[in-house]
């Protein structure tokens, strides 16, 4: 009987395909319709429909460039600026055989590591090449080896950090390789991010300013538990364990190394006890001779900054110490002013929300720069006199980012973009003017550069729409209350194509809900996901919220989560579906939810909280049980199983597995470090003990994200799932 149900509900969704696509509708039946290779990321025609942009966009020095096709061209700030052609493949190519080079067949990615210099950097055929734009030739060039990982040049290209499994290495001008570590137990890790890359931690080397010493991260995980990663792909499956340390089990222990090249000796920074705390935003001073660490507790709510003598590793003073009820969460280095360095900025939530505060070099706070119910997104950089500093932030509106200044001495801040939207920002070294890459709803993209003094722009690009001959939805944005009655929250919806407002439409709830993430933002298309947008072609209403817990709202907005996960998100996400209710196009009886990683969390937990609400949720990686998660994110929010218990066990949703009354669809890569496999085979199993009845899809050979010309696929049975149980 369950077969032939599913057989008749397959059946009519079929003629709802005939019957809407094939009468007329309008001008949306005279478009073309969407395929999922057209809309996913890996699909074989996506790229044709990203918004047209400039590739290689930055500055050298005063000049933008950017590649077109073969050639570079650049251009000065300006509106009566003529672009010309700075080089072409051509003429690279010339320059590489003059150096005894092999050519390269299109133009490489280039970077620029000296402003004060038109030289270009790249990588070709295991050769990197400092190319001199303006001379046309090539200044120098040094072999790369492809088993080296983690490379990191000094500023002057001369010398070279690596990593060998491992070990750190690194190489000087004489190209003779230096052997920094030699551990030979695989549970020490030299040169890598540490700390599971929390932290803002992305990289294990840094280079002093004059390229004269290298810290690095050593990090000991020998004490860490081995979890096991098996690789199904051998005929003999193979077993490729990670250290995995679960929130409250014990934890890696990390030092930092100075190593100095001229000398070959390496001293350790004395960081003390306890080993399992965290060293996070590590930063040089501008003479090379200190270093500045923010300490974290493991406990993660007292943070110290700490300055080192790079020399001696000897502890110099405890600058500053920041306290948090519930956690504290560096997430920025210190940065020194360019021209004093005895003073540097300061990132902090201190008063709830991130600005930027000045300091001297003995821990006395100068001033707060910046102040208000809206937070600091980024630095993007001084200008030439290193009175004015510029920055992002979230002023004008939590959806939007604009640029500003601020002067360090009289503390007037000046507002730099105009136009609406999400804005990115390359400023030109001396801060004269910058890049500006934008987008907002309507706008798919437009990139400017703008003179600071005068605010003139130049537009380089206004893109056009690449789905204005398709078939496409409505989206509207807006606000809704959250469950606390007073804080707004941002939304999205995504209407049916060609809706008929007199019928009722199924609805789907993409969520995600936690730290670190917002999903609705004034960029193109409001940041709807392809998939959001197959899903209106499919006769589907999607709606997003953002509610507490997520991110760029400040510290009481993100906070409410502490010891608690999954409370009041949930609550937010119901409201949500309130407002949907109240729709008149809105199906009541027929609502879904989607949502992956800690959306995984928040749509298994949505489906067993509210089993008479939701009917069909897919849950992608989905954390089931804190517990089994890593210790830096886990007991960031929740603490430790044996410090909050109650919490724990109110998000265990094994225990919650006897509520399943709807279809769920439960996906999981089956090589996952970051939400272990153990999460959805546990939940299996309790659902199996409970009698409920979820489904079940793996992909093998996939971490935690399924990535690459399989994406589509997973659009494609996330679809099938809703459209055979939601439709």
């Amino acid at each position: 009987m369950m077969i032939y149900n599913q057989y008749k509900r397959r059946m009519a969704s079929i003629l709802f395909y005939i019957v809407c696509f094939t009468l007329p509708m309008g001008i949306h039946g005279q478009n073309k319709q969407f395929t999922l290779d057209d809309l996913i990321p890996g699909g074989k025609t996506y790229s044709k429909f990203s918004p047209r942009t400039l590739k290689q966009l930055q500055w050298s020095g005063t000049t933008y460039l950017y590649a077109k096709g073969d050639s570079v061209l650049g251009g000065k700030p300006g509106k009566k600026s003529k672009e010309t052609v700075l080089f072409t493949r051509a003429s690279l190519n010339d320059a590489l055989v003059a150096a005894g080079l092999k050519t390269v067949s299109g133009l490489p990615a280039f970077t620029v590591t000296d402003h004060d210099k038109t030289e270009l950097v790249f990588e070709s055929k295991q050769v990197r090449v400092q190319y001199d734009w303006k001379a046309g030739k090539v200044v120098s060039f040094r072999k790369v080896d492809e088993n080296w990982k983690n490379c990191d040049w000094t500023a002057d290209n001369k010398w070279l950090a690596f990593t060998e499994d491992n070990n750190l290495r690194v190489v000087g001008p004489d190209e003779k390789v230096v052997e920094v570590t030699a551990d030979q137990d695989k549970g020490i890790v030299n040169g890598q991010s540490v700390h599971r890359n929390e932290f803002g931690i992305s990289k294990g080397t840094f280079w002093s300013p004059n390229g004269n010493k290298l810290a690095f991260y050593r990090m000991d995980e020998r004490m860490v538990t081995d979890y096991p990663i098996v690789d199904v792909t051998a005929r003999t499956s193979v077993a490729n364990p990670i250290k995995y340390p679960m929130a409250g089990m014990k934890s890696h222990e990390v030092t930092v190394g100075v190593y100095n090249p001229s000398t070959g000796k390496t001293v350790f920074l004395q960081t003390g006890t306890p080993k399992d705390k965290y060293l996070t935003n590590l930063a040089w001073s501008p003479d090379g001779q200190s270093i500045y660490l923010a300490e974290l507790n493991r406990e993660q709510n007292v943070c110290n900054l700490v300055r080192y003598d790079a020399n001696t590793g000897k502890r110099e003073v405890i600058l500053f110490t920041e306290e948090d009820s519930a956690y504290v969460e560096p997430q920025n280095p210190v940065l020194f002013l360019p021209q004093n360095s005895s003073r540097f900025i300061w990132q902090s939530m201190r008063d709830g929300y991130n600005h930027l505060y000045l300091y001297d070099i003995n821990g006395k706070l100068v001033k707060q720069l910046t102040k208000g119910d809206w937070i600091v997104t980024d630095i993007v950089g001084f200008d030439a006199s290193g009175k004015n500093l510029f920055y992002m932030s979230t002023e004008v509106s939590p959806m939007e980012r604009h640029l500003y200044s601020v002067n360090l001495a009289s503390g007037v801040i000046k507002k730099h973009t105009t136009l609406e939207g999400t804005h990115q920002i390359k400023l030109a070294p001396g801060g004269e003017a910058f890049i500006d890459q934008f987008s907002s709803q309507h706008n798919p993209r437009t990139i400017q550069v703008t003179t600071v003094a005068s605010g003139q722009s130049l537009e380089l690009l206004k893109a056009s729409n690449p789905y204005k001959d398709y078939a496409f939805p409505e989206i509207v944005t807006g606000t809704i209350k959250a469950a606390d009655g007073t804080t707004d929250l941002y939304y999205r919806l995504v209407k049916p194509v060609g809706m008929d407002e007199t019928k009722k439409y199924p609805a789907v709830v993409y969520v995600y809900g936690g730290p670190h993430a917002q999903l609705v933002n004034n960029t193109w298309m409001a940041d709807a996901r392809g998939w959001d947008i197959y899903m209106a072609q499919m006769g589907f209403v999607v709606f997003t919220v953002d509610s507490r817990g997520s991110a760029n709202r400040g510290a009481a907005f993100e906070q409410v989560i502490h010891r608690n996960l999954g409370v009041n998100e949930m609550a937010d996400q119901i409201k949500g579906v309130e407002f949907l209710k109240s729709l008149p196009y809105v199906d009541g009886d027929k609502l879904g939810v989607h949502g992956w990683s800690y959306g995984g969390f928040m749509t298994t937990n949505l489906m067993l909280s509210y089993p008479d609400i939701f009917k069909v949720g897919v849950a992608g990686g989905p954390v089931i049980d804190w517990q089994y998660y890593e210790i830096m994110y886990g007991e960031r929010y929740m603490d430790t199983p044996k410090e909050n218990p109650e919490g724990y066990k109110n998000a265990n949703l094994k225990l919650k597995a006897g509520n399943l009354k709807g279809h769920l669809l439960l996906i999981h890569g089956d090589i996952d470090p970051v939400v272990v496999w153990q999460h959805s085979l546990t939940f299996l199993k309790a659902c199996v003990n409970e009698g409920t009845y979820p489904d079940y899809f793996v992909y093998p050979g996939h971490e935690h994200n399924v990535i690459g010309k399989d994406r589509p696929h997973l659009s494609e049975k996330i679809t099938r799932y809703f459209m055979d149980y939601l439709k």
